[in-house]
């Protein structure tokens, strides 16, 4: 435990999150052993845990009696109502690499379900224009606007109800981006399933490797653009921040 006192306070910082604390007390004393000599640098008073925030100078936060008070009762609720604590990743260990393989995997799922819903948004405007191009040909010549004009208004009607069933089965707005990121949603779920994506898997690696867990679409991926390039590659190596 005096090894990771000496590195804790050797990083030179007064406040670190609790992942980085349990990474530095494992590199201390070992990846079995960390987690236990974290919790008795905790009991023992050396450091304070405050939620998922760790204050490696507790003189720095009880300077003051009303500081130490309110450390006092912090602590007792704590014990009352248990925190859970994520558990930390060895930095050379096989669910590392699990969560490299995952996340390339998840890119991928991610740009394949983007491009099926490309290509249904571009079916649904050949279909706009097949039947805009259909309607004219009726207005100008086959018929007249007197007997047109109810099929647009019975028409538009129709459309007005598909926007209304989707806002109330999806509960977004019923916008050309709304109905993009559902589509896009239910391609990545089918996709996931498809390929035994196991998403729970991922989003306790992320957790413990202290990346936030990410269950909603995200935006696509566009290899072509360079930019997007850039932001591809760091989501599929995303799990570089916890090393």
């Amino acid at each position: 435990m005096e090894a990771a006192r000496a590195r804790l306070r050797a990083s030179g910082a007064g406040t670190v999150p609790y992942a980085e604390f349990l990474r530095l007390c494992c590199d201390a004393a070992g990846a079995e052993s960390g987690a236990s000599v974290a919790r008795a640098l905790d009991e023992s008073g050396s450091v304070i845990v405050l939620g998922k925030t760790v204050f490696l100078r507790p003189e720095m936060l009880a300077c003051h009696e009303r500081n130490t008070r309110w450390f006092l009762v912090v602590k007792a609720i704590e014990k009352a109502i248990p925190i859970p604590r994520a558990q930390p990743i060895a930095l050379d260990g096989p669910a590392r690499e699990e969560l490299k393989a995952m996340e390339a995997q998840k890119v991928e799922i991610d740009h394949t379900a983007a491009l099926q819903v490309r290509r249904e948004l571009w079916l649904g405007l050949a279909y706009l224009v097949v039947q805009t191009a259909g309607f004219m040909r009726l207005t100008f010549w086959e018929l007249s606007w007197d007997v047109m004009e109810p099929i647009c208004f019975y028409v538009t009607s129709m459309y007005f109800m598909a926007g209304y069933t989707f806002f109330l089965r999806t509960k977004k707005e019923p916008s050309f981006e709304g109905f993009f990121e559902s589509r896009f949603a239910a391609k990545q779920k089918r996709l996931m399933h498809a390929r035994d994506f196991d998403l729970r898997r991922y989003d306790e690696l992320r957790r413990a490797c202290g990346l936030p867990v990410v269950r909603t679409p995200t935006s696509p991926c566009r290899p072509s653009s360079s930019s997007s390039s850039s932001t591809q590659e760091s989501h599929c190596h995303s799990y570089c921040h916890c090393q």
